[in-house]
């Protein structure tokens, strides 16, 4: 008798703890569906950005690799600068924005830091400027 008590009472317990993880998984999923984030190849970030009404497009890079070329309509913030947090603040969070850098390292950071401030749309280019370029 104690034994099936014993049983009945891990099951009761596994099916709690089983509740309890499914509860939390939702509410994560729940959270990152407000989020929209994409790393795009340069085909498809060209098609994204040309039929966004009012895109936000972010070039990430130095000024000196901006001056060197950019994807027109392009706004510089410098991830490596000390108002590079103030500056990428000022855009719109609930409006979709673009970002890239040279080769995809330094806007993949960009967009991780978007994410942590409340940005809702997120595309990156994930080649980069080299990528576009070509």
């Amino acid at each position: 008798m104690k034994l099936t008590q014993l049983l009945i009472l891990v099951g009761i317990f596994s099916l709690m703890s089983c509740s309890s993880n499914t509860d939390n998984n939702q509410n994560t999923a729940t959270s990152a569906e407000n989020l929209i984030y994409e790393r795009l190849s340069v085909p498809d970030f060209q098609t994204k950005l040309a039929a966004t009404k009012t895109p936000q497009l972010v070039d990430v890079r130095t000024p000196e690799e901006y001056a060197n070329g950019n994807i027109e309509g392009a706004v510089n913030i410098n991830i490596k600068a000390n108002d590079f947090l103030h500056k990428i603040n000022q855009l719109d969070k609930k409006q979709p924005v673009f970002v890239y850098c040279q080769a995809g390292g330094r806007s993949e950071k960009c967009a991780e830091k978007m994410k942590s401030l409340g940005f809702s749309e997120i595309y990156e280019l994930k080649s980069g400027y080299s990528g576009w370029e070509q």
